[in-house]
């Protein structure tokens, strides 16, 4: 399935675009589902059709869905009490009922996660426009399965799920009460849950729309937002230039506010896809008014943003890893190696990367940031790398 995602600053008209482009493809042919993490039926304004927690179909060929994260928090806690029965009877801890659950903070992202990914593995759809929440909640919730599976790998091991036979004797032993099988069953199934979103997300099928007005606010969210992006290994398809005025504004404010605009474009257009759309005048409405963006159809998957590791060994004696981050400063870049990981701080961004097998091997020769490319030099670790390598 292709699968577009869509995010912009706060107020951006995102959503907006999100319907348009959806609107789009469904014309276009594509089997198309619209998924919002809007909070309010603003796609549902737009579209000129009510969406709500179950999909509603738009046109033949398009739905819209916007999951209720209370509802499947609600299922998702019952459901954990459920197989926690016995330790809750054990502590004598009573059980909420589902009536008096609210959700906790986190929890509506990690249920808009389940809803993407069971859109993406239905076989109703074979396009995916998602409407995710805005910058910088969008670059959270796109991190988060990863580090979750990260967490849930720290602190329960699977590999000490294996030793199960052992744990009353390891439990007497340390004088402290064994994990129970039902919380590494849960973790394994979370682990899972997060492995199949992780998938979409880093499907060669899945691209990035950024969506923004031209102008100063506009230009600074989307360098932060690309810096973001490539540090998670996703690359921009292409940038909606949102509310474009006309070349014919009148004098006065309005002239000082196209000038603005220009001058933004003229910058964008040298490091990106960019779509104007135009102002319409009001907020649109109904599928007249999203024909009449013009926002861009579906493009062919692009090629995966790489990694890539170039062999300098006869040249310079280092293996060189090669890591797209445009928009990085240097003096905002910090490494840190921690066994077979790297901890990389781009500006407000953090990533624990695993290294490549072959970097295991090596030690960290230095870096330096070139033309928007962090390169980072390994040299081989005499004492690990294979005696022919050397």
């Amino acid at each position: 399935m292709r699968t577009i995602l869509i995010t912009g600053p706060g107020g951006s008209g995102r959503t907006t675009v999100a319907a348009a482009t959806a609107l789009e493809a469904a014309r276009e042919g594509h089997r198309t589902l619209l998924l919002s993490a809007d909070r309010t039926d603003t796609p549902g304004t737009a579209l000129g059709t009510a969406t709500g927690p179950v999909p509603t179909e738009v046109t033949p060929r398009l739905g819209a869905w916007r999951p209720d994260a209370a509802e499947r928090f609600r299922q998702d806690l019952t459901a954990f009490q459920t197989r926690a029965a016995n330790v809750l009877d054990l502590l004598g801890a009573a059980r909420l009922d589902a009536e008096e659950v609210t959700p906790l903070p986190g929890a509506e992202e990690l249920s808009f996660l389940r809803a993407l990914r069971d859109a993406a593995l239905s076989e109703r759809y074979d396009l995916l426009v998602v409407d995710l929440p805005p910058l910088p909640q969008a670059l959270a919730l796109l991190a988060l399965p990863e580090e979750l599976r990260r967490y849930l790998r720290r602190l329960l091991p699977p590999e000490r799920q294996a030793a199960r036979a052992l744990r009353p004797v390891l439990g007497r032993l340390a004088g402290v009460p064994m994990p129970a099988d039902w919380l590494y069953e849960t973790a394994a199934r979370w682990d899972v849950e997060l492995a199949a979103v992780e998938a979409v997300l880093t499907d060669r099928n899945t691209a990035v729309r950024l969506v923004a007005e031209p102008g100063p606010a506009g230009a600074d969210a989307v360098r932060t937002a690309t810096l973001g992006l490539a540090l998670r290994a996703l690359r921009t398809e292409s940038l909606i230039a949102n509310r474009v005025l006309p070349e014919t504004a009148p004098d006065g404010w309005l002239s000082s506010l196209l000038a603005q605009q220009r001058k933004t474009l003229a910058e964008w257009q040298e490091s990106y896809d960019v779509h104007p759309v135009p102002h319409l005048g009001h907020d649109p409405h109904g599928p007249d008014d999203l024909t009449a963006l013009a926002v861009p159809g579906v493009n062919p998957a692009t090629t995966p943003v790489g990694w890539p590791v170039t062999d300098r060994l006869a040249e310079d004696g280092v293996l060189v890893w090669h890591l797209p981050l445009p928009g990085a400063i240097r003096d905002e870049l910090d490494l840190i190696r921690r066994g077979d990981e790297l901890l990389i701080t781009a500006g407000p961004f953090r990533r624990i990367v695993p290294l490549p097998s072959a970097l295991r091997r090596c030690t960290v020769a230095g870096a330096g940031l070139r033309d928007g490319e962090l390169r980072i030099r390994f040299a081989p670790d005499p004492d690990l790398w294979p005696a022919a390598g050397r």
